[in-house]
């Protein structure tokens, strides 16, 4: 007799089983990089901290430098030059080193453990945004009038978007409007926590404003460069997180009273402001989760070093373990939305140069309670 055997067609590999789907290791080419940067913190950033810090205590007006300070952090400055370690963050940019998100997570991390690595590489927050705006959007005079001194980290800048009584976070309720008057677009409105405003090196802002009321909600809004300087643009003082005004750089309070600025000032066109968030405000909220994780690193060690010191009762679960499994649930939840694998999202991957799509920056707000976790 004859026995037929039936062969059970192999099952299709599952795609959330997909090795590759859970790889979010850093790349062998951002290798070199990392190790550089780690070595330039150790050997010109963190020997000088101290004393940058010290110089600064008990000056008589906080919203100023120190003599002494930004000459230590120009030392600092001048030898990343030297070393190719300037500007590398910018992603696609002939400028930069063309890293994807997930590589800069990495590099970002160590950045966040000593407040003076980001600047010390030209890769502080708000000017890394707003030198990927201009670098991508901006006009041959408006990148060489803005962008070429902030490459060059002789300026600072500031991004102002959040306004006092509306969720800002959605840019269709920003309210402060900006009128052609001739050649001059005339702006009047306010805006809270603009951070950096207050340093003396801001010289320069990005404003978003509406231009287009009567035009679809998506085209309502545009965002124009604003000199803080110009006449009618007012800092009617410091605004404080967690009890802190973070003085001399700050997070001020603005108000813009018939500010006026040429009509050439506006990036990429009316009614393009929606357009020019898609690149500088989902990588930015990345970028800020990602030094987070560095510092969170650095706290951790701090815990590590006291490891002798009973800080729980007996029987309790112990909060050094808590804190581990937070800081590795946080560093997965910033690392996954970084990848620039399309293969994690078959459709919807990031759209240009390692940068999200539109659903990873959600992911970075689903995990903002891993961040919480680590502060306890």
């Amino acid at each position: 007799m004859n026995v037929t055997t039936k062969v059970k067609p192999a099952a299709a590999v599952r795609p959330d089983l997909d090795p590759e789907l859970n790889n979010l290791a850093m790349s062998k080419e951002a290798q070199p990089l990392f190790d550089a940067v780690k070595k330039h913190i150790e050997d010109n950033v963190a020997p000088m901290a101290d004393e940058f810090f010290r110089l600064g205590e008990g000056r008589k007006d906080p919203w100023s430098w120190a003599p002494g300070q930004l000459e230590l952090l120009e030392v600092a400055k001048n030898k990343a030059k030297a070393s190719g370690l300037w500007n590398f963050f910018l992603p696609t940019s002939e400028i930069g080193r063309g890293l994807t998100n997930l590589d800069y997570a990495y590099i970002a991390a160590e950045l966040g453990k000593q407040p003076l690595a980001s600047e010390s590489l030209n890769c502080s927050a708000p000017d890394t945004g707003n030198m990927e705006v201009l670098e991508k959007v901006g006009t041959p005079a408006q990148k060489e009038k803005w962008l070429k001194p902030l490459l060059n980290g002789e300026i600072r800048s500031a991004y102002a978007m959040t306004e006092p009584n509306v969720a800002s976070s959605d840019a269709k309720n920003i309210g402060t409007r900006a009128e052609l008057d001739g050649d001059d677009w005339v702006i009047n409105g306010e805006k809270y926590y603009i951070s950096g405003a207050g340093d003396p090196r801001c010289k320069i802002m990005i404003c978003m404003v509406k231009t287009s009321p009567d035009a679809s909600p998506q085209f309502q809004q545009s965002q124009i460069l604003v000199p803080i300087d110009t006449p009618g643009v007012k800092i009617l003082g410091p605004m404080h997180v967690f009890g802190h005004d973070h003085a001399p750089r700050g997070h001020m309070h603005l108000k813009f009273e018939n500010a006026r600025v040429p009509r050439e000032n506006i990036l990429l066109g009316e009614g393009r402001g929606f357009e020019i968030s898609q690149v500088r405000l989902g990588p930015g909220r990345i970028h800020h989760c990602m030094r987070s994780i560095g510092a969170a690193e650095k706290h951790g060690e701090g815990h590590g070093a006291r490891a002798g010191v009973p800080d729980h009762r007996p029987g309790d679960p112990d909060p050094r373990r808590h804190r581990h499994l937070a800081m590795d649930a946080a560093r997965r939840d910033v690392r996954r939305p970084a990848d620039p694998a399309p293969r994690r999202r078959p459709g919807r991957g990031p759209s240009h140069g390692g940068r999200p799509g539109r659903a990873e920056p959600a992911l970075i707000h689903a995990g903002g309670s891993r961040f919480r976790a680590l502060q306890r």
